[in-house]
């Protein structure tokens, strides 16, 4: 990075690798040092909570905060509706007012683990574009705004043109996201001063479309400014683990597995997330992403603690990292371990072990399970499970019972009450 900021908001962006894109660095920076600057990053309503994917995001709008200027949290109740076509193969389903508030309901919890809400220059503000999206005349927003954008250019977006070069549909509805997108920057400016749209570099064009519908209706300036799109070092798109999405809400993935998904950081990319999703300071995300050998391991249990605690406090942290400990060390259940259930009346009748498998988030199917269990990484109360016909009954389930896939990921089945 050849810029060298003045201001602090981009210093950190820059040192902790948060930076892809800017549209204009110093034009940004000379605003972050006047004064506070209101920047927005919008978030959809498509499941009831964010998942491990979103964080950097939401570790952006933090930092905003921490240096002085003011985020703005943008739900999507409006554009949910739409649905974002950028870099996907096909269109979103399409969700019902009632299932979008309820999203939206969900997803508000985890943001005052990262930013301060209230009325001040600095404080955090929560809006969502329905309120200016709901309302609009078809007729008056295509001859008022549309006739602002050019066709020719939208399509030479990458997010577009990808869909369109390998021949898949995209339909009309998708293709107005960006002109949304677009007119809610301009709204944002419009009603909140806001100066700055942040998101990850798949939405460069939608933030590009903003900048230049604010300056042709408004004649004023705003920037943007993109994040990478973040893979794990072996390719995997950041926010998804074997068992599925990372969700940041407790009671979709609780603080134990959550804590476990850190704790399991390939070593590689320990020093890059240090940086990234905790606050430490850069020389000792340095230090420790360099350790080697089992050293690294302490690392990752620095990591797993600090982003645990940032989402669900520092209780939940030490539980998770004590839990953890007394299944890998001491080999016991751990108090803290994800559980799945089994009724009297199933126990009664006997349940598989394979189903158990996957009931407990330990395999995506039953022929996973039975594959893992062929291949000597399934295990029954810390012993090797050889057998994928047992079928456990309601003696065998009397006390709870410890499954384990592979080393570092456990659950217990207990009877319901």
């Amino acid at each position: 990075m050849a810029y060298h900021p003045k201001s602090d908001f981009l210093s950190v962006m820059i040192e902790r690798g948060f930076l892809a894109d800017c549209t204009d660095y110093q034009g940004l920076d000379e605003a972050l040092v006047k004064g506070a600057v209101p920047g927005y990053i919008g978030f959809d309503a498509t499941a009831s909570s964010l998942h491990v994917g979103s964080l950097i995001q939401i570790m952006m709008l933090r930092w905003l905060q921490k240096t002085g200027h003011k985020p703005i949290v943008l739900m999507g109740g409006g554009t949910t509706k739409v649905g974002d076509p950028s870099f996907r193969a096909d269109e979103r389903p399409l969700l019902t007012p009632a299932q979008i508030d309820a999203n939206i309901a969900g997803i508000k919890q985890v943001f005052a683990s990262y930013v301060t809400f209230g009325d001040g220059p600095t404080d955090a503000m929560m809006s969502n574009n329905a309120e200016w999206l709901d309302g609009l005349n078809y007729l008056d927003f295509l001859r008022d705004v549309g006739r602002h954008f050019s066709v020719n250019r939208m399509l030479a977006f990458e997010s577009v043109k990808s869909r369109l070069d390998r021949e898949q549909s995209l339909s009309f509805l998708e293709f107005n996201y960006m002109i949304l997108q677009a007119y809610d920057f301009m709204e944002l400016h419009r009603r909140h001063g806001c100066l700055l749209q942040m998101g990850g570099s798949d939405q460069w064009g939608n933030i590009v479309n903003g900048i230049d519908l604010t300056r042709r209706i408004l004649d004023d300036q705003v920037f943007g400014l993109t994040s990478p799109l973040l893979t794990t070092s072996d390719g995997k798109k950041m926010g998804k683990s074997l068992s599925g999405a990372v969700w940041l809400n407790g009671d979709m993935l609780s603080p134990y597995e959550f804590w476990q998904f850190w704790r399991n950081t390939t070593d590689a990319d320990v020093g890059r997330f240090l940086k990234l999703y905790t606050e430490l300071p850069v020389s000792e995300c340095d230090r420790l992403g360099a350790l080697e050998g089992s050293a690294i391991n302490d690392a990752k249990i620095v990591l797993a603690n600090a982003v645990t605690t940032l989402l669900h406090g520092s209780e939940a942290a030490a539980a998770a990292e004590a839990t953890a400990r007394e299944v890998f060390e001491k080999g016991g259940a751990g108090d803290d371990l994800p559980t799945a259930t089994v009724t009297p009346t199933e126990a009664a009748d006997g349940i598989s072990i394979v189903q158990l498998f996957v009931r407990a988030g330990l395999s995506k199917s039953g022929k996973d399970a039975k594959r893992l269990i062929a291949e000597g990484g399934a295990r029954l109360n810390d012993a090797a499970l050889t057998d994928a016909g047992l079928v456990l009954d309601a003696a065998a389930l009397a006390d709870p019972v410890k499954l384990s896939a592979g080393r570092k990921r456990h659950a217990l089945v207990r009877l319901a009450d």
